[in-house]
């Protein structure tokens, strides 16, 4: 199949994971965003496609238009198509093709708490356990974990629920690794750091002492020693986050943080719920993180 997946640009609802890089090249599950959808795309039977970069089909959806040779999938609110089958080298929809919802767990990505949806859709459905590295005595592992060769798992680590740990990945001693959490290659995971249904891309490192709860971290991103991200509001009532000088309800109960690029955290760092870091930023030791935090 020919597939054409469509940069879409700058998407300021989306800062600050799309600062710098595209929306297909953040990490997620394992993957860049591009091949995971790519992934997703080629179990359909079609010569020519074309996918805008922030779509992400459902297990329902890509069912539904299986058998469908023609298609066209249409974002609800903005009415413009997200992906569609073509004709040669055209990158129309085809004319007279069958129309589709983007609904049942389908989305256009438009935020960067959409990350965390995607990842739990996908990790959600791992089966089987893939752990190619030593697995040390006093490691435990309730879950389906995928661990790469040159990982080291260090005594006192227990790792409940699903679990993708990636190349070159020191995790441990006596941490706590759980929900579905993918913690990217070249990161590092401490003494007495607990990480939950969390995102961590490529070279991130929680040293120790610190609580990760539903959020992405970007890359190259250094945790300070006691750096705690809260994750649930009293009333027990969705988060909300900034977007562009607006709050948008983020529809989630559990929500912690959204991290950028080469961000560092002091030592007792804490961050409220639904925060967001921009790359490059700093905190101080003890800062307490009430709103975003980017350059002035």
């Amino acid at each position: 199949m020919k597939l054409k997946i469509i940069s879409i640009g700058e998407k300021r609802s989306l800062h600050p994971l799309n600062i710098g890089r595209k929306i297909s090249d953040c990490k997620v599950a394992g993957w860049k965003y591009s091949e995971l959808l790519r992934m997703r795309l080629e179990t359909l039977s079609c010569d020519s496609l074309c996918a805008r970069e922030d779509f992400f089909p459902s297990d329902a959806l890509l069912a539904k238009i299986a058998k469908s040779r023609s298609f066209a999938v249409f974002c609800p609110i903005e009415r413009l198509p997200v992906c569609w089958t073509t004709h040669g080298d055209s990158s129309n929809p085809e004319p007279g093709a069958e129309q589709f919802e983007c609904g049942d767990g389908s989305m256009v990505i438009r935020h960067p708490w959409d990350f965390l949806s995607i990842n739990e859709h996908i990790m959600s459905r791992m089966d089987r356990s893939e752990m190619l590295c030593e697995i040390r005595s006093g490691v435990n592992i309730e879950g389906n974990a995928r661990i790469a060769a040159t990982a080291k798992i260090l005594p006192g680590v227990f790792i409940e629920g699903n679990a993708i740990i990636g190349e070159n990945c020191k995790i441990g001693p006596n941490c706590y690794i759980r929900g579905s959490s993918y913690i990217g290659d070249g990161c590092h995971i401490g003494q007495a750091v607990e990480i939950k249904n969390s995102v961590l891309m490529d070279k991130v490192s929680v040293g120790h002492l610190s609580y990760i709860g539903d959020s992405v971290i970007g890359f190259n991103t250094n945790i300070g020693a006691g750096t705690i991200t809260a994750n649930f509001r009293h009333d027990g009532k969705n988060h909300k986050s900034e977007v562009e000088g607006e709050l948008a309800d983020t529809g989630r109960r559990k929500f912690g943080t959204i991290i950028g690029d080469n961000v560092h955290t002091g030592i007792h760092t804490s961050i409220y719920p639904g925060r967001k870091i921009w790359p490059g930023m700093m905190t101080r030791p003890g800062e307490i993180v009430q709103k975003d935090l980017k350059p002035a």
